[in-house]
C-alpha cells in the first residue's frame, strides 16, 4: 500500500504538531514540578475540539481528520504509544520494599485496593449506567470499570514525582511503589477480564476462545479470567529466564547486533500472544516490561549484554518517551471536549466520592499498620495519584466502547488533577518541611533512612 505525497505531508504536520506541543508543555510543566503528562495531554487539547475546534472548526478538521490516511496513521501511533507506556510502566513493577516495611504494605494494599474496588462496586448503583455507558458496554463491564477506577494507582507518575523531589530511596517511597505494584497487577488483571468479556459478547472476539465459538456468558468469564491469571504467572515466573535466555552466548545474535531491537521484539511478541489469547494488548506490554527488567543480569550473557543493559532499557525509554508515548497522550487530549462532552455536575462528584474513598481507604490500612496520622496522609495522598494507569484505564475502555465520550473526559480529568495534587502535597509537605527542618538541625536528611522522610 502506498500514499500519496498529499498524505504523507498531512501525515507528518499532524505527527509534527502533536509532537511540537506535547514536548513544549511537558517541558513547562516539568519545569513547574508537574508530571510532564499533563503538558503533553494539554498540548493535544489545545489542538482538539475544546480549543483549536472552538474557533477554527474547519482548520481542527482538515488538520485531524476522522477518518482517512491521517487517522488511521494517528490511530496506530496511538496504540503503538500505548503499547510502549505499559512496557515502561512495566520496567517499573518490582517491588521495593523491605521486611520491615512489609505490614504496612500489606496494610494499605488490603485496604487501599479492596475498600476503594468494594465501594465503587456499591457507590456506582447510584449511577444511571445507561448515561455513561459506550455502545458495548453493560451494566456488570460498567460497574468494573467504575470500581477501576475509584481504585487505581499510577507507578510511572508517583515515581516520576518522587524522583524530582529526590526522595525516591526512601522507606517513604519504597512503601508507595511496593503498594502500587500489587494494587496495579490486581487491577490490570481485572481490566483484561472485564475487556476480554465485553470483545467476546458484542462479536468483536479474536483469538483462541472465539475460535470455539462457546457463547456461554460462565464459560467465557471463566476463560478470560484463568487465561488471565495464567498468563500473568507464567510471565511473573519464567519471563526473565525466557528473555535471559534470548541474551545467551548461543541464542543471543540479536542481542549483540541490536540489544534495543531484541527488546522490541520481546514486546511485540508478547503482545501478540496476548491478542492470540484474545486478553487486550495492555497487558502483554506490561508483562514484557516486566521481564526485560533485570533480565539481563543472569549467567552466560552475551558478551556485554549485562553491562549494557541499563543503557539499552534507558535508549528504549528515550526512544519511547521522544516519540510515541507524548503522542499516546496528546491525542488522549485530542479527544477530550470539555465543550459539549463535559457533564460538570457528575465530574465533581466523582471526584470527590473518587478521592475521599481512596485516601479513606489508604488512611485506614497505614494506621491500622502502625503508621502516624502525619505519615498515613502523605501515604494516602501519594496512593491518590492515577495517572498514566487511569488514564489508560479511560482509554482502553472508551475505545473497546464500555464508556462514553464523557465519562472518558471525567477519567481523564481525574488523573490529570489527582496526579497534580499528590507532587504540590508531596513538595509543600514532605520535601519542603523536611528541607527546612534540616537546615536547623544541620544534618544531611538524604544521608540515612530517617525517620524526618518516613514520618515527615
Amino acid at each position: 500500500m502506498s500514499l500519496h505525497l498529499a498524505d504523507v505531508a498531512h501525515i507528518l504536520i499532524a505527527l509534527t504538531l502533536l509532537i511540537l506541543l506535547a514536548h513544549l508543555f511537558g517541558h513547562l510543566f516539568g519545569a513547574l514540578r508537574q508530571p510532564p503528562v499533563i503538558g503533553e495531554i494539554l498540548g493535544g487539547l489545545l489542538l482538539g475540539p475544546t480549543v483549536l475546534g472552538a474557533f477554527a472548526p474547519g482548520v481542527k478538521d482538515s488538520l485531524f481528520p476522522a477518518s482517512g490516511p491521517t487517522a488511521s496513521v494517528l490511530g496506530g501511533f496511538y496504540q503503538l504509544g500505548l503499547i510502549f507506556l505499559m512496557f515502561l510502566a512495566g520496567t517499573e513493577l518490582q517491588s521495593a520494599g523491605s521486611a520491615a516495611e512489609n505490614r504496612t504494605v500489606v496494610g494499605i494494599t488490603v485496604f487501599g485496593l479492596v475498600l476503594p474496588f468494594g465501594a465503587g462496586l456499591l457507590i456506582q448503583r447510584l449511577v444511571d449506567p445507561a448515561s455513561l455507558s459506550g455502545p458495548k458496554g453493560s451494566a456488570t463491564s460498567f460497574a468494573l470499570v467504575f470500581g477501576i477506577g475509584i481504585a487505581v494507582t499510577s507507578i510511572p507518575v508517583i515515581s516520576r514525582i518522587m524522583l524530582d523531589l529526590g526522595i525516591l530511596g526512601t522507606p517513604f517511597a519504597r512503601i508507595v511503589l511496593s503498594v502500587a505494584v500489587l494494587e496495579d497487577l490486581a487491577l490490570y488483571v481485572m481490566l483484561a477480564v472485564v475487556l476480554g468479556l465485553v470483545q467476546a459478547h458484542s462479536g468483536d472476539a479474536f483469538g483462541l476462545w472465539d475460535l470455539t465459538g462457546i457463547k456461554s456468558v460462565p464459560l467465557t468469564s471463566v476463560y478470560y479470567v484463568a487465561v488471565s491469571l495464567l498468563f500473568l504467572l507464567f510471565f511473573l515466573i519464567f519471563g526473565r529466564r525466557l528473555f535471559r535466555l534470548l541474551t545467551t552466548r548461543r541464542l543471543g545474535a540479536l542481542e549483540r547486533r541490536n540489544p534495543t531491537a531484541l527488546r522490541i521484539v520481546f514486546l511485540f511478541v508478547a503482545v501478540l500472544c496476548c491478542i492470540a489469547l484474545g486478553i487486550n494488548a495492555v497487558f502483554g506490554a506490561l508483562m514484557a516490561g516486566v521481564s526485560v527488567t533485570g533480565a539481563a543480569d543472569g549467567a552466560d550473557p552475551a558478551p556485554g549484554a549485562g553491562a549494557a543493559s541499563g543503557d539499552v532499557s534507558q535508549t528504549v525509554k528515550h526512544f519511547s518517551l521522544a516519540l510515541f508515548v507524548p503522542v499516546y497522550f496528546a491525542i488522549v487530549g485530542l479527544q477530550l471536549d470539555l465543550l459539549h462532552h463535559f457533564p460538570v455536575l457528575f465530574f465533581v462528584w466523582f471526584i470527590v466520592v473518587a478521592c475521599a474513598v481512596k485516601l479513606a481507604g489508604v488512611w485506614v490500612g497505614a494506621r491500622l499498620a502502625g503508621e502516624d496520622n502525619r505519615s498515613a496522609t502523605n501515604l494516602a495522598v501519594a496512593m491518590n495519584a492515577r495517572g498514566g494507569p487511569g488514564i489508560v484505564l479511560a482509554t482502553v475502555t472508551f475505545t473497546a466502547g464500555i464508556i462514553n465520550e464523557e465519562f472518558f473526559t471525567v477519567l481523564v480529568l481525574l488523573s490529570i488533577l489527582t496526579s497534580q495534587a499528590a507532587g504540590i502535597w508531596l513538595d509543600r509537605k514532605l520535601v519542603r518541611r523536611t528541607d527546612d527542618r534540616n537546615e536547623m538541625e544541620g544534618e544531611d536528611v538524604w544521608s540515612t533512612e530517617s525517620e524526618a522522610v518516613r514520618r515527615p
